[in-house]
């Protein structure tokens, strides 16, 4: 008997017993409490195996790719304030932190893990916030997948292998990667409050779907495409199709379409985007087709996962994986089509999938990898659908009750069995995170002829201050890709580090010749490693035109304060300190020349200010200590200067600047 029956046998005896029908709502108020309590025992326990499984993350210390860009040399993510904040939403077409990539909210993230104690150095609080999306989002796709079926196990069962599939690994342990788990999390809040406004039909369910949606787009523009998602949803299972269903997503396709016009204006202000008349004929199909095929193999076997997949090279059929990509998209389509005659979840599942990561499938460009693992994190959800489904029917089939329970007994052992697999694959590819270097040496393993490869290896172990293995890769690059712009700046700069100023100008004007419209930063570097041969003035060209090239550099400012303090120009040399640390105020190295110069133009309260400053930034800067101890020196703070000195040589105690000066003192006191 469903429902329906029984609450009109209920109705139809109330005038004989009104005892009855309290009795009847007694009943079912309890059946309601029990299944709410089922459901979050099974919410809680799926969320505590996929935490376990992913709990090495939180020990990863790697650094990659854009981690740079959005952590490591980003200040306002470094600074944590409303100021920070306020340009974080109020630079929406030329972001200036994150190279044209709108998405305030997943920045603020970042910056409050920051204000809580993560740092470059130390990544945990960045991952303990990013496992706990994780975990939170597996949930709401259980709750989400309940609401569609209503079979509570098998929302569960296909929520933890979501939860513990090694495809969903990299967003954890890769900080930037926050949006992609900020985002998803939004969207699943989107879908679970539609699927209520469908049922349910009160207004507030799809204006909180509305909001969700709004903060998705505000965490990764990529969400942009959940109003087609939702339609699909209408058509299964929902079935809710029609002139209402339609009408009512035109707001949303509304703030889609602006937020689409938002990312191609300001991402049209970086490398990353390339439009598709920008490209050949034969290469959209072309990656749409092994697209398609790498992430249902990498979803059904998830081996070889890497954060970077080399781009087919030739990027035609002759290759392997191409060819493999357009054979195994026609069976796929020519199965979808022959399913569509007894079942509408396989095409409305996968049409899900390819909808969901269409963005991000290198055909409109605002990548620059034609495949990545974080791009199948929320479109995965499609395929989870059509599991979802298939589960269903086995678990729910009206059999003889001896047979339905060997099936769901057998459903449940798979689901253990896969799990565990998929737990024991996630944790090894969390080990290859435990830090930088370990994780590029791992993905050279799978690409050893990677020019990307080498040139980011190389810039890690130049980091460390291994500057001979760093010289190695970035040789390798070089050799394999000799134009490579980018590693001949970056091996002309650790040249530059190890002294080797003439091998190193060698390589930034070979830098010069590939890249004529040199950038401000380069020409910065080369004025340094001119300076480094003694060149005074060729280093000075190079300062002012990066100056030219962008007024807004602060190291370059920072430079032309140095040559021109030199060359004693004291007045000039403070006019581009200032500028320098007026447009980075935590840049230390200006402050620390600015209170030089200052100081030898006798205005010693302020070198003073600026000195400590510096220890403000560096408190282990032992050049800061001495030039503060001096200033005070010169301004008979004898008793001040004396402490300095004596931290000074705390942090060195043999510094020979330091002890003179503290003799100096003491001799000097009254």
């Amino acid at each position: 008997m469903n429902m329906e029956t029984l609450a009109a046998s209920g109705g139809a005896s109330a005038a004989r017993s009104p005892a009855k029908p309290a009795k009847l709502a007694g009943a079912t108020h309890a059946r309601g409490v029990y299944g709410a309590l089922r459901l979050g025992l099974l919410i809680a326990a799926v969320g505590i195996a996929t935490a376990a499984a992913h709990w090495p993350a939180l020990a990863a210390q790697a650094r990659t790719f854009d981690d740079r860009m959005y952590l490591i040399n980003n200040p306002l993510v470094q600074n944590p304030s409303w100021a920070s904040v306020g340009r974080f939403f109020r630079e929406i077409l030329r972001p200036s932190t994150v190279q044209g990539y709108y998405q305030p909210l997943a920045m603020t993230s970042l910056m409050l893990d920051y204000g809580r104690g993560g740092s470059s150095h130390d990544l945990r609080a960045f991952h303990e916030t990013s496992l706990a999306l994780h975990v939170l989002n597996t949930g709401l796709i259980l709750v989400l997948l309940h609401l569609l079926f209503r079979q509570p196990i098998v929302a569960a069962a296909v929520a933890l292998l979501f939860g513990l599939h090694p495809l969903t690994v990299e967003p954890i342990p890769w900080v930037s990667e926050r949006k992609t788990l900020l985002a998803t999390c939004f969207v699943l809040c989107c879908l679970i409050l539609y699927v209520q406004w469908a049922r349910r039909g009160r207004r507030l369910y799809f204006f909180g779907a509305g909001i969700a949606f709004v903060l998705a787009l505000l965490s990764k523009p990529t969400s942009t495409p959940l109003p087609i998602l939702l339609l699909l949803l209408d058509y299964w299972p929902l079935r809710r199709m029609g002139r209402r269903a339609l009408l009512e997503k035109i707001p949303l396709l509304a703030i889609a379409g602006a937020a689409a016009v938002i990312t191609v204006i300001s991402q049209g202000q970086t490398a990353y985007l390339e439009l598709p008349h920008l490209q050949s004929g034969a290469r959209i199909p072309l990656t749409i087709c092994h697209n398609v095929v790498f992430y249902l193999s990498k979803m059904v076997w998830p081996g070889s996962l890497t954060p970077h997949y080399p781009i087919p090279n030739p990027f035609d059929l002759s290759h392997p994986a191409l060819m493999a990509g357009v054979v195994g998209t026609f069976v796929l389509v020519a199965l979808l089509l022959a399913s569509w005659r007894w079942t509408r979840a396989l095409v409305t599942g996968w049409l899900w999938f390819f909808v969901a990561i269409f963005p991000t499938m290198g055909v409109i460009g605002f990548t620059n990898v034609i495949t990545s693992d974080k791009y199948a994190y929320l479109p995965a959800v499609g395929i989870l659908l059509i599991l979802a489904f298939t589960l269903t029917r086995v678990w729910g089939d009206p059999a003889p009750a001896a047979r339905l329970w060997w099936r769901r007994l057998l459903v449940l052992a798979c689901v253990a069995i896969i799990a565990s697999l998929e737990a024991r694959a996630t944790r090894r590819q969390l080990s290859y995170w435990e830090n930088t270097e370990k994780l590029y040496r791992y993905m050279l393993t799978l690409a050893p002829q990677d020019v990307f490869l080498h040139s980011e290896l190389g810039s890690e172990l130049s980091d460390q201050g291994r500057y001979e293995e760093a010289v190695a890769h970035f040789q390798t690059a070089l050799r394999l890709y000799p134009n490579s712009y980018v590693d001949h700046n970056n091996l002309a700069t650790v040249l530059m580090a190890m002294g080797r100023f003439g091998e190193a100008v060698a390589h930034f004007e070979a830098a010069l010749r590939i890249k004529p419209d040199i950038t401000a930063s380069t020409c910065n570097n080369l004025g340094w490693a001119y300076l480094g041969q003694g060149q005074a003035e060729a280093a000075l060209k190079y300062f002012e035109r990066a100056v030219q090239l962008d007024p807004q550099l602060p190291e370059a400012h920072a430079s032309l304060g140095f040559v021109r303090s030199q060359q004693g120009q004291l007045e000039r040399a403070v006019e581009h300190y200032e500028a320098a640390v007026r447009l980075r105020p935590d840049l230390a190295d200006a402050h620390l020349g600015l209170g030089g110069a200052l100081a030898k133009l006798g205005r010693l309260d302020e070198a003073e200010a600026h000195f400590r400053h510096v220890l403000r930034l560096q408190p282990q800067s032992l050049a800061a200590h001495n030039n503060l101890a001096s200033a005070l020196m010169l301004q008979g703070k004898v008793e001040d200067a004396v402490r300095v000195y004596q931290a000074a040589l705390r942090i060195a105690p043999e510094d020979a600047r330091a002890r003179a000066g503290l003799e100096k003192a003491l001799s000097s006191r009254p």
